[in-house]
């Protein structure tokens, strides 16, 4: 059947920059070049005054919403909210989507070769922060010509940066959708990233990071790593419902060290499929700059860092099962917001989906963000773009959405 709210083809796009003068990285290192890969969707108007940044989580991509060919059977990892009628509504705004800087999905990362030893970068990459992230990020939206965002958006690790957008850049952005993140990671947090790290580490095919081109990776350890972070992602009334106590194929105990439960099985399917898809040391510099995170230094208060921020309309969304990033940490946000007089939205959104909710509660999530950006676009005066208006912008090659027929069953 036809998809008729999918935003189509889409064609992956790179930005390299910091070619004659490296980047400065918030730990004082250098990197150049620096290749960021992104997509587009949707047309930016005559003002350049529509555009969004959708921001990822840890393992996410730049392939947000659509697909890459017809062939494709699951479309971009927030396809349900990017497209024509949709949440982010393609129809009226241009919507953008970067690959991290230290990811492992077509932007500059420990996988990437350094042009100094012609090699992969591995443990000699330099430790970025989502501030580094970020100002990759600038660079982006400079090249495309874009003086102020609209708003950027994101869950997780994507909402930490929509808060570093707002609060260190509040003159790019005019708006802000963080959701179930947080200000800064808990000791907890900090301890579950920690434990995926030395999963990764105690895999002897790690080699201190050096295992590009030998044939064998650290895919057990990457596994494990991940099978502990889903677990996170995940609520206990979400893990009851879909699994229970059933066994997999089994009518009684077997009393062995063997996968019984069905939940082994879904988490040890989870943990190997990652390992084809993702990067282990990607996996290691990342959850570092989520840890670094800290969004109350140098001062020390979460208030002082988003007094420059009143300009800048929030919206901010927690959900009542997640416990990786529990409904205070936004409540605290929140707070902080209020107290410098921000224009701020906070709902704690009733759901058993755990953290992942920002992902599943799909109908709840566009309501909410349609709502939200309709009356952001009256507020500020944004013109929904025209058929006659460029689809390129900043020189930057954009290819316009292709319809495309999709097959029952095919996104999933």
């Amino acid at each position: 059947m036809s998809d008729n709210r999918s935003v189509g083809l889409v064609k992956p796009q790179i930005l390299t920059f910091a070619e004659d003068e490296p980047m400065q990285l918030e730990s004082g290192a250098t990197l150049g070049p620096v290749t960021i890969a992104y997509e587009t969707y949707g047309r930016l108007n005559a003002a350049r005054s529509n555009a969004i940044l959708i921001v990822h989580a840890l393992s996410g991509s730049a392939h947000a919403a659509g697909y890459h060919s017809p062939e494709d059977r699951k479309p971009g990892w927030w396809d349900e909210c990017i497209g024509p009628g949709k949440a982010f509504d393609t129809n009226r705004y241009y919507v953008i989507c970067s690959n991290v800087l230290g990811s492992c999905y077509g932007s500059t990362g420990p996988s990437s070769i350094n042009p100094a030893t012609g090699k992969p970068y591995g443990l000699g990459f330099p430790v970025v922060t989502i501030s580094d992230m970020v100002h990759a990020q600038l660079k982006l939206i400079d090249h495309l010509g874009i003086d102020q965002l609209l708003c950027v958006a994101g869950g997780s690790m994507g909402g930490m940066q929509a808060l570093e957008w707002a609060a260190r850049h509040p003159q790019r952005v005019k708006a802000a959708i963080p959701l179930a993140t947080t200000a800064q990671h808990s000791p907890m947090l900090i301890a579950f990233s920690e434990v995926g790290r030395q999963a990764i580490y105690a895999d002897p095919n790690w080699n201190k990071g050096d295992y590009y081109g030998l044939g064998v990776k650290p895919d057990a350890g990457l596994a494990v790593a991940r099978m502990v972070g889903h677990i996170t992602y995940l609520s206990e009334e979400s893990m009851q419902q879909k699994f229970g106590r059933k066994l997999r194929n089994l009518e009684q105990y077997g009393y062995e060290f063997e996968t019984e439960f069905e939940v082994e099985s879904y988490l040890k399917y989870n943990g190997n499929s990652f390992t084809r898809r993702f990067d282990a040391n990607s996996y290691l510099f990342i959850t570092k700059a989520m840890d670094y995170f800290d969004l109350t230094q140098p001062t020390g208060s979460l208030a002082a860092a988003l007094a420059n921020s009143t300009a800048v309309k929030f919206l901010v969304v927690s959900f009542t099962s997640d416990w990786l990033y529990p409904s205070y940490h936004s409540k605290r946000l929140v707070s902080a917001l209020t107290a410098v007089g921000a224009d701020v939205t906070y709902l704690d959104i009733k759901s058993s989906w755990g953290h992942d909710a920002f992902l599943l509660e799909v109908d709840t999530m566009t309501n909410l963000i349609d709502s939200f950006l309709s009356r952001l676009a009256r507020e500020e005066n944004i013109a929904v773009p025209s058929p006659e208006e460029a689809d390129v912008a900043g020189g930057a090659e954009n290819v316009e959405a292709t319809p495309l027929a999709v097959q029952a069953g095919a996104a999933m």
